[in-house]
């Protein structure tokens, strides 16, 4: 007599409805649109396009996790990201801790006390799609793994946001490499804070997917756009080879084992 071992099936996720399918990817490709527009554009219709790429891509992520993980998954997450931004970002501003001291521009248009709008709006576009990667990949360290991947994004995102004027720092001392605008303070500050993020939306949101979901390919594409585009952006748009070649580095290395992960098809 033999003993077989036991191996469930993965749970298979059916699709969602075509007029569901069709809303979420229309906001998915104006926001993929916008950003490629980013590096075309310039002046106020720059400042336009970086405002409202920002928000398109908050809005396709958050109907991500409402067509993907259902309605408490997703005012959740809306409710603890925007909360923790605008608190950890606020409390930057007033104290200099643990970024670094900086200021943000008008430019970026209406305030609340002293942080722009759509600022927390940026964490809410990146903050559900590297949940999913930290959660796949880190296991019992998903704080740890998702922190440091909020940390390499944000690479590529400050150097782009200072060279445009969105924000700048007052410091003297170590800055980033190839970043001579940007404190090394700031590296620790988003681990710190995206830790922080990532440990508690691990705690409070639920982990199982519904069983008609929109599909994970849309946070594939967009994790892989944000990688590819900071590389190409920096080497050829905006004459930084230095931060393609180290937030490229960093930040592909973060997300190469999820990418496997997907490739090999691990449920």
């Amino acid at each position: 007599m033999s003993i077989r071992h036991y191996h469930p099936r993965p749970r298979k996720i059916g699709g969602i409805s075509p007029r569901a399918s069709a809303f979420f990817l229309t906001v998915f490709a104006i926001a993929l649109l916008l950003q490629i527009a980013y590096p075309l554009v310039s002046g106020e219709t720059l400042r336009l396009v970086t405002i409202s790429a920002i928000y398109w891509a908050a809005g396709a992520m958050c109907l991500h996790a409402l067509f993907s993980y259902g309605f408490r998954y997703a005012a959740t997450y809306i409710g603890l990201t925007l909360l923790f931004a605008f608190s950890i970002k606020e409390i930057g501003v007033q104290t200099g801790w643990p970024f670094g001291q900086y200021s943000y521009d008008v430019s970026l248009g209406p305030q609340i006390f002293n942080v722009p709008l759509v600022v927390p709006f940026l964490w809410l576009g990146m903050a559900h799609p590297i949940l999913i990667v930290a959660r796949r990949v880190g296991k019992n360290w998903v704080f740890l793994y998702g922190g440091l991947t909020l940390m390499a994004w944000d690479l590529f995102l400050n150097p782009e946001m200072v060279a445009a004027g969105r924000w700048s720092w007052t410091f003297t001392g170590a800055h980033l490499p190839y970043q001579a605008n940007i404190p090394l303070s700031n590296a620790f500050g988003w681990l710190l804070a995206g830790m922080g993020l990532m440990a508690l939306l691990n705690v409070a949101l639920p982990k199982e997917r519904r069983k008609v979901g929109a599909s994970l390919v849309a946070v594939d594409l967009f994790l892989a756009w944000s990688w590819f585009s900071g590389v190409i952006g920096n080497l050829f748009f905006f004459d930084r080879p230095g931060v393609a070649l180290l937030a490229g580095l960093i930040y592909g290395a973060l997300l190469a084992p999820y990418a496997l992960s997907r490739w090999l098809g691990r449920p």
